[in-house]
Protein backbone atom coordinates (compact mmCIF):
# COMPACT_ATOMS: atom_id res chain seq x y z
CA UNK A 1 0.00 0.00 0.00
CA UNK A 2 1.21 3.37 -0.94
CA UNK A 3 0.95 5.26 2.42
CA UNK A 4 2.19 8.86 0.91
CA UNK A 5 -0.86 8.76 -1.50
CA UNK A 6 -3.33 7.69 1.40
CA UNK A 7 -1.60 10.57 3.50
CA UNK A 8 -1.79 12.71 1.05
CA UNK A 9 -5.29 12.05 0.42
CA UNK A 10 -6.83 11.85 3.74
CA UNK A 11 -4.80 15.86 4.20
CA UNK A 12 -6.38 16.64 1.08
CA UNK A 13 -10.06 15.94 2.21
CA UNK A 14 -9.33 17.28 5.69
CA UNK A 15 -8.11 19.98 4.39
CA UNK A 16 -11.28 20.76 2.16
CA UNK A 17 -13.28 19.78 5.62
CA UNK A 18 -11.54 22.46 7.85
CA UNK A 19 -12.17 25.03 5.29
CA UNK A 20 -15.92 24.61 4.88
CA UNK A 21 -15.69 25.94 8.72
CA UNK A 22 -15.93 29.44 7.12
CA UNK A 23 -19.07 28.70 5.10
CA UNK A 24 -21.56 28.77 8.12
CA UNK A 25 -19.73 31.98 9.50
CA UNK A 26 -20.58 33.73 6.37
CA UNK A 27 -23.78 32.64 5.67
CA UNK A 28 -25.03 33.55 9.43
CA UNK A 29 -23.54 37.33 8.69
CA UNK A 30 -24.89 37.53 5.35
CA UNK A 31 -28.62 36.28 6.87
CA UNK A 32 -28.32 38.47 9.86
CA UNK A 33 -26.67 41.80 7.85
CA UNK A 34 -24.66 41.50 11.15
CA UNK A 35 -21.32 40.97 12.16
CA UNK A 36 -21.70 41.71 16.15
CA UNK A 37 -19.65 39.50 18.11
CA UNK A 38 -17.56 38.18 14.74
CA UNK A 39 -13.66 38.84 15.43
CA UNK A 40 -12.25 41.25 13.01
CA UNK A 41 -8.92 40.48 14.28
CA UNK A 42 -9.76 36.53 13.65
CA UNK A 43 -10.84 36.31 10.11
CA UNK A 44 -8.34 38.87 9.19
CA UNK A 45 -5.72 36.23 10.96
CA UNK A 46 -7.30 33.79 8.98
CA UNK A 47 -7.70 35.29 5.99
CA UNK A 48 -3.41 35.94 5.86
CA UNK A 49 -3.12 32.55 6.68
CA UNK A 50 -4.82 30.80 4.19
CA UNK A 51 -3.92 33.04 1.36
CA UNK A 52 -0.23 32.61 2.34
CA UNK A 53 -0.90 28.71 2.83
CA UNK A 54 -2.65 28.84 -0.73
CA UNK A 55 0.84 30.95 -2.19
CA UNK A 56 3.51 28.36 -0.75
CA UNK A 57 1.19 25.61 -2.11
CA UNK A 58 1.24 26.70 -5.39
CA UNK A 59 5.15 27.63 -5.04
CA UNK A 60 5.71 24.62 -4.55
CA UNK A 61 3.55 22.75 -6.70
CA UNK A 62 1.84 20.88 -3.82
CA UNK A 63 -1.65 19.79 -5.50
CA UNK A 64 -2.03 18.51 -1.63
CA UNK A 65 -1.90 22.16 -0.42
CA UNK A 66 -3.48 23.96 -2.99
CA UNK A 67 -6.65 21.59 -3.10
CA UNK A 68 -6.29 21.74 0.92
CA UNK A 69 -6.48 25.63 1.22
CA UNK A 70 -8.06 26.73 -2.01
CA UNK A 71 -11.63 26.62 -0.09
CA UNK A 72 -10.20 28.00 2.45
CA UNK A 73 -8.76 31.22 0.94
CA UNK A 74 -12.72 31.48 -0.63
CA UNK A 75 -14.19 31.09 2.59
CA UNK A 76 -12.04 33.39 4.81
CA UNK A 77 -12.04 35.89 2.20
CA UNK A 78 -15.75 35.83 1.66
CA UNK A 79 -16.48 35.85 5.70
CA UNK A 80 -13.88 38.86 6.09
CA UNK A 81 -15.32 41.06 3.19
CA UNK A 82 -19.25 40.33 5.13
CA UNK A 83 -17.60 40.89 8.17
CA UNK A 84 -16.60 44.12 7.00
CA UNK A 85 -19.36 45.10 5.07
CA UNK A 86 -22.73 44.30 7.91
CA UNK A 87 -19.70 44.72 11.34
CA UNK A 88 -20.94 48.55 11.81
CA UNK A 89 -24.07 47.84 10.58
CA UNK A 90 -27.37 47.21 13.18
Amino acid sequence: MNWQLVLEIAASIMGIVMSLGYYPQAYKIFKKKSGENVSLLSYSIFTLGTSTWMMYGIYIKSWTIIISFIFGVIGSWLTLILLLKYKTKR
